[in-house]
């Protein structure tokens, strides 16, 4: 079986390339620097060269709040133009499987907890970042689409917060334990002795190591079959306040934490059910304190050289 997987150099699709290879399992990894997917002629010509048997759809254009909140556009134009290209030319190319990923950001913001998948668009999103929910949720019913018209066994995953090696580090883009490594880690090394961070710290949310979702990809790939998307994630909640304790101790911050409540928080509460993807066979195994301590190291010495 020939794999390719989209999205190759980002957090959650070099997370996949590692856990293709963990399964004994060749792939074909691309980036934009590759090829463009926003380019629907040159999506084509790739696709139809390679053929592959299964695509996994790692690529997209993502960020934190603060991201998703001053560039909309960018992130519902781009996420669709990225989606239907690789979709419509997977098609056009036969590819039998193909693997959708989305974001917890689907479901709608004062949705019943924890999120389970029969709760989409049974009320309104988060207006920080649905733009970007739109588009994900355009990629489910895209996928649904192919598999009652043309009969493919195509699936839709919906991985919660991310995080692990490769994250995007940047502080104008990333998402929030991204950005608290990087503080932390920096005001350790700077010997800063307060640190101020966005928000009120009262938002719950669950975090899964991406090692953790490429075996979930891997798995689902090859076990699961069905129009509905599966939810991927841990099923374990922390408030953002605490994480920020836990990342500072693990980097070894024993500073002042100060709370900016200017700032936004988004969703009150954003926690998966993982109940379906458990009952399939699959199930975390990364715990968080874990999870943190090895991107820290990893940052430290990928990033930082040290």
């Amino acid at each position: 079986m020939s794999i390719l997987v989209a999205g190759a150099t980002g957090l959650a699709g070099s997370g996949i390339m590692r856990g293709l290879q963990r399964a004994g399992k060749k792939a074909v990894g691309i980036s934009s620097k590759d090829v463009n997917l926003l380019d629907r002629n040159k999506s084509y010509e790739y696709i139809q060269d390679l053929k592959p048997n299964l695509i996994i759809d790692a690529a997209a254009r993502v960020g934190g709040i603060g991201a998703n909140d001053s560039f909309p556009v960018n992130f519902i134009s781009e996420n669709l133009q990225i989606q239907c290209n690789l979709m419509d030319a997977a098609h056009a190319a036969k590819v039998e499987r193909f693997v959708f990923l989305g974001s917890s950001c689907i479901y709608p913001r004062d949705s019943q907890q924890p999120y389970k998948e029969e709760y989409l668009l049974t009320g309104s999103l988060e207006k920080s970042n649905s733009a970007y929910a739109v588009a994900k949720i355009a990629g489910i019913e895209m996928i649904n689409s192919y598999r009652k018209q043309y009969g493919y066994k195509w699936i839709s995953l919906m991985p919660t917060n991310l995080y692990g090696p490769n994250d995007n580090f940047d502080l104008a883009s990333s998402h929030v334990l991204a950005a608290f490594i990087r503080k932390f880690v920096e005001a350790v090394d700077a010997g800063s002795g307060e640190l101020t961070l966005w928000g009120s710290g009262s938002p719950l949310r669950e975090f899964l190591h991406v090692d953790d979702l490429a075996d979930a990809v891997v798995y689902c790939s090859e076990n699961y079959d069905e129009t509905l998307h599966l939810n991927i994630g841990t099923g374990v909640e922390i408030s953002i306040k605490n994480l920020a304790e836990l990342v500072g101790k693990i980097a070894g911050y024993s500073g002042v934490l100060r709370w900016d409540s200017t700032k936004p928080d988004g969703t009150p509460r954003k926690v998966m059910d993982v109940s379906r993807v458990q009952k399939l066979g699959w199930s975390a195994q990364i715990g968080i304190e874990k999870g943190i301590a090895e991107t820290i190291e990893w940052y430290r010495r990928e990033r930082l050289g040290k």
